[in-house]
């Protein structure tokens, strides 16, 4: 089984978006490389049983079913069902992360926040399947906060990236902070939006127009 798994990390790691958050962890040793990517398959595998079946129907055993590993192996990796559902948002933070850091440095950074924001719409996953995923976030008041939580970390990660750009004052690390949060809550609205809509609107677009509600026009 874990061969298998091995096997599947050599093909995953072509994937793009892997790639890059694999570039993000260069200083890592190549084994907890490896532990990332099986971790990020097995959390896929699980988010695609509960958007088929729904999160309180599906059980840890047959996750692991799934996955071809055992239960013990899946608590190797994850606490609870609940740690292998939000599993996906520490790893997209990440990802968001290091492409803000690969915008010119002079850049506007709310046009690098938009740009690194874009990594989610690359993120390979069929379009019901993402709707689902969406709603089962949202739709379940545990997992509703934990995304929150979630979140939360990728301003930590963020900020520190935003806060350089910004002029120089005492004031700069809350300023960076700020921008930060809104962001990441006007991507949240934009996602909730989108859910609403079934799916049948552009999330980008969704972005676009919350920010501009904060902000005013361009």
């Amino acid at each position: 089984m874990i061969r298998t798994f091995v096997h599947t990390v050599q093909v995953a790691t072509r994937n793009e978006s892997t790639y890059h958050w694999c570039m993000n962890q260069k200083q890592t040793p190549l084994r907890e490389q490896t532990r990332n990517v099986v971790r990020s398959l097995l959390a896929r595998t699980a988010i695609e049983l509960f958007a088929s079946q729904g999160y309180d129907d599906t059980t840890l055993d047959e996750v692991a079913a799934a996955a071809g590993v055992s239960r013990r192996t899946l608590y190797n990796f994850f606490r609870n069902k609940e740690d292998l559902a939000l599993s996906s948002l520490a790893e997209q933070g990440d990802l968001i992360a290091a492409r803000f850091a690969e915008r010119p440095a002079d850049e506007d950074p709310w046009v690098s926040l938009r740009a690194a924001f874009q990594v989610l719409e690359e993120i390979e996953i069929r379009g019901e399947q993402r709707l689902e995923m969406v709603r089962l976030l949202f739709g379940n008041e545990t997992l509703r906060a934990g995304h929150a939580e979630k979140q939360a970390r990728w301003q930590d990660l963020l900020a520190p990236l935003i806060e350089p750009r910004l002029p120089p004052g005492d004031g700069r690390e809350f300023q960076a902070r700020t921008i930060a949060a809104t962001a990441i809550t006007c991507l949240q609205a934009a996602t909730e939006e989108w859910m609403r809509r079934g799916g049948k609107a552009d999330l980008p677009d969704l972005y676009d127009e919350a920010i501009r509600a904060v902000r005013g026009p361009a």
